[in-house]
């Protein structure tokens, strides 16, 4: 049966209009920062370091429950299950900067990872001192080895108390990081999945799970876990994470804890509580010091059926920054009396988008019929809203792709960058600059689009271009040089290579082919460099992942198309068919 979801016909404002609901319930508590997707805290103390956490939507009430009085100061909301991208994070922390900088708290995700990095970049350019503490707490997601390639779940809570508190407590920036790496690293969650969740705007679950089934170690967006079982009685899953639990953190009798049983979504409280009271009886058998417990549902995955199980190792230092007070509608502690008045605050409504399903509104436009010998500006600007076109209307077909290895959300995020793109080109009639349209579209997916697709693809044309001496068309061997231009910055940024099983098995022979056969002229590059692109997608079949959300499929990815890639090969494609002048219904 179809998940039944309650959204307004628009499903891309879903995040917009979410955050409004909140902001209008919460308005005492919170401001929105610009026109953009994030909140900042009304009341936060002077004289600080400034929090900044962010993520994927999503995830409710992480991350925005976590934004407060002795908690973060700022949240940057990221699209579905993507991260927030690096404009709208940099905003966020300069909404909040009070000159004794920055610390940015958010999971450990690759698209986070890039977008923050890029941030911070902007910010430190800006002279805001920053740092980051990412958290990586689901120890079943990597060993011990390759700490930091685990996924951040349901400990984040802990760390964003501990560090809110340790900058509330005014002390100085390198101490705050300090306490924070401090929490992070003594923070171990394990989940367990019961039933998927589904992102709006998708028909299809991020996993599937047969009725009888359940699965360890699965991560927050349906990345796979250690085990797929027949489901079993509450006291043997906690038996069994438990297990895990003590293989992976050395527990002694007597050691202080904190403990979380987190819901996942969809699971009622009558189940976690059972959850709880079996963790509770292994607990006290092995003569472990409850100092505090929570039974909440603080870190979800939509309708995501399941719990996780959160430990914190505690000492003197970390208990002082746990035990100082803290409030936020979802998450609160002690007694807070420094909390922001309850006077009304008028705000005007956001306006929200309302057109990203259109698709063909901007007429397709080219300098002469047959093939073209170059690229002018206006071509270049009408070759990139095709490509747009084309890219949105396959966003089912990219989204059944992701879903089967990923989270499905790339589909969603390619049309929501490929549909700001347009719309910027789309108010460019009359650039005298190729290298300007190709900016322009970049930057206007990067900034847009979140996650790692939003750097990658946004680089895919921004990277080549950008700082380019103007002109007013290019060659093919011009476009040949500006394409590998993008892929030294994609892999520079993203450490990919042929055979990791991503955007770059694609990207890296099409560049080749277009190096090879650039002197023949542009619609020849354009037909091999399609060709050389469909390969290396259909090549991704073969290897297991190296970044993403797949790579903890390790050999089960093999046989599954890589979305990324493919959404390389389908901007070739578009780039072939606009040249050659066999533009297609899109």
């Amino acid at each position: 049966m179809a998940t039944k979801k309650i959204l307004n016909p628009i499903v891309e404002n879903t995040v917009e209009e979410s955050l409004a609901g909140y902001l209008a319930a919460y308005k005492k508590y919170y401001q929105k920062v610009g026109d953009y997707t994030a909140i900042k805290y009304r009341g936060a103390r002077k004289n600080k370091t400034a929090l900044v956490i962010g993520g994927g939507s999503g995830h409710e009430p992480l991350f925005i429950g976590y934004c407060g009085a002795g908690l973060a100061d700022a949240v940057a909301c990221g699209n579905i299950c993507a991260s927030p991208n690096p404009e709208l994070i940099y905003e966020t922390a300069k909404s909040v900067d009070q000159g004794n900088g920055v610390l940015f708290v958010y999971g450990c995700y690759a698209g986070d990872n890039l977008n923050f990095d890029m941030a911070e970049e902007l910010c430190q350019a800006d002279g805001i001192k920053t740092a980051h503490v990412r958290v990586w707490d689901d120890f079943l997601s990597a060993p011990k080895e390759r700490i930091s390639d685990r996924r951040g779940i349901a400990g984040d809570i802990f760390v964003i108390k501990i560090a809110g508190a340790a900058c509330d407590a005014g002390l100085d920036f390198d101490e705050v990081v300090r306490i924070t790496e401090k929490a992070r690293d003594n923070i171990y969650t394990i989940g367990v999945a019961t039933a998927p969740g589904t992102l709006p705007g998708n028909d299809k679950p991020t996993f599937t799970l047969a009725d009888n089934e359940m699965e360890f170690g699965m991560g927050l967006h349906g990345e796979p876990g250690i085990e797929r079982t027949q489901m079993m009685t509450a006291d043997k899953m906690v038996e069994r994470m438990y297990s895990e639990i003590k293989k992976e953190v050395n527990l002694k009798a007597g050691d202080r804890i904190a403990v979380l049983v987190n819901g996942l979504g969809s699971t009622p409280m009558i189940e976690l509580n059972i959850v709880y009271y079996n963790l509770y009886k292994l607990l006290k058998k092995d003569e472990l010091v409850v100092y505090d417990s929570e039974i909440k549902t603080y870190c979800t995955c939509m309708e995501m059926g399941g719990f996780s199980i959160t430990i914190l190792l505690l000492d003197d230092e970390l208990i002082r920054y746990y035990d100082m007070p803290c409030h936020s509608p979802y998450y609160s502690k002690g007694s807070f009396t420094d909390i922001s008045d309850s006077a009304a605050y008028a705000e005007d409504e956001p306006e929200l988008e309302s057109d990203i399903s259109d698709t063909s509104s901007v007429e397709i436009i080219r300098s002469k019929s047959g093939v073209l010998e170059e690229l002018n500006a206006e071509d270049a600007r009408n070759m990139l809203i095709y490509i747009a076109n084309k890219v949105i209307k396959q966003k089912p077909y990219l989204t059944e792709i992701d879903s089967a290895i990923g989270d499905g959300d790339h589909g969603i995020g390619m049309a929501g960058g490929m549909q700001k793109a347009k719309n910027k080109l789309a108010k460019m009639n009359g650039s005298q600059n190729v290298y300007e349209v190709f900016e322009a579209a970049g930057q206007a997916m990067l900034m847009s689009m979140g996650g790692a697709s939003g750097v990658i693809f946004g680089s895919l044309y921004l990277a080549g271009a950008k700082g380019k001496k103007p002109q007013p068309s290019i060659t093919a061997a011009e476009l040949a040089a500006m394409e590998e231009r993008s892929l030294f910055a994609i892999q520079e940024r993203g450490h990919a290579q042929p055979g990791d099983k991503t955007m770059v098995d694609a990207l890296a022979p099409a560049v080749e082919a277009m190096k090879d056969t650039s002197s023949q002229g542009l619609f020849p590059m354009l037909l091999a460099a399609e060709a050389a692109a469909k390969q290396g997608m259909e090549n991704t079949k073969k290897y297991t992942a190296k970044f993403g959300r797949a790579k903890s499929l390790l050999e089960r990815a093999i046989g599954h198309q890589d979305a990324g890639a493919t959404s390389v090969y389908l901007i070739f494609q578009g780039m072939r068919e606009f040249v050659e002048g066999s533009l297609q219904n899109t």
